[in-house]
């Protein structure tokens, strides 16, 4: 099947429009009733947004508002009374909020960032795994999707970018291993809707997009989640 291949077979060359602000595609993705529920909740990094969303969410991921291939990604956490923050393999511990933020400022760059809730994924022998669904248009102005893989962090890591020495499995292969066999298309037919829905809202909001690669999550519970929308994927 076309959607489980992992590239374009040669089949579109259209670049497209580039559009490298998270900030920007999320806030026209909330906009729309069907997809918000499906996006985490998503504030810009300040100090007091952090706190505020460790008190309310336990764990939260931070990554910069433009940026890829998971450069930057930090995932932070409160429990009982203490503040935990990973960036790439290396996790430290403080007993306050503020020192766990002088420490985080240290190793985040002097970039525009934003706090995201942290999603408990659903994993294989215990490494997370999430989705990138590629979707592309087509010299006829048709949109297709030309791939839906599964990206397996690597044993140690929370972040599952191949470029971070991520796993690459098809979707059913990643769905089937991490649930059911039942659930692959059921959860493959959602991400489609959810692609395709998306697709027109962030055309209609930005006119000139002509490639786009969606990353999702699935969490043990089973729910779909949009984590951001690329433009120009690798």
């Amino acid at each position: 099947m076309a959607d489980e291949q992992g590239m374009e077979n040669g089949l579109a060359n259209i670049q497209g429009r580039q559009l490298a602000s998270k900030w920007a595609k999320t806030a026209a993705l909330l906009s729309h009733g069907r997809i918000a529920p499906h996006i985490p909740p998503t504030r810009m990094f300040t100090k007091a947004n952090l706190n505020n969303m460790l008190q309310v969410h336990g764990m939260v991921v931070i990554k910069p508002v433009r940026g890829a291939g998971g450069h930057g990604v930090i995932k932070v956490s409160k429990a009982a009374g203490v503040y935990k923050y990973t960036y790439y393999s290396r996790t430290s511990s403080f007993g306050t909020f503020d020192g766990m933020y002088k420490s985080l400022l240290a190793n985040k760059k002097a970039r525009p960032y934003l706090i995201q809730k942290g999603i408990q994924l659903a994993t294989i022998g215990g490494r997370p795994i999430d989705y990138r669904v590629k979707y592309v248009k087509q010299p006829t102005g048709e949109w297709r999707i030309t791939a839906i893989v599964g990206r397996l962090a690597k044993p140690g890591l929370f972040v599952t970018n191949i470029c971070r020495g991520g796993t690459l499995l098809s979707g059913s292969e990643g769905i089937r291993r991490s649930f059911s066999s039942g659930a692959v298309v059921s959860k493959k037919r959602e991400m489609r809707l959810l692609t395709k829905l998306s697709t027109a809202v962030l055309e209609g909001r930005f006119p000139g997009i002509g490639q786009l690669g969606f990353d999702y999550g699935i969490d043990r519970r089973g729910k779909i989640w949009i984590f951001e929308v690329n433009t120009r994927p690798q």
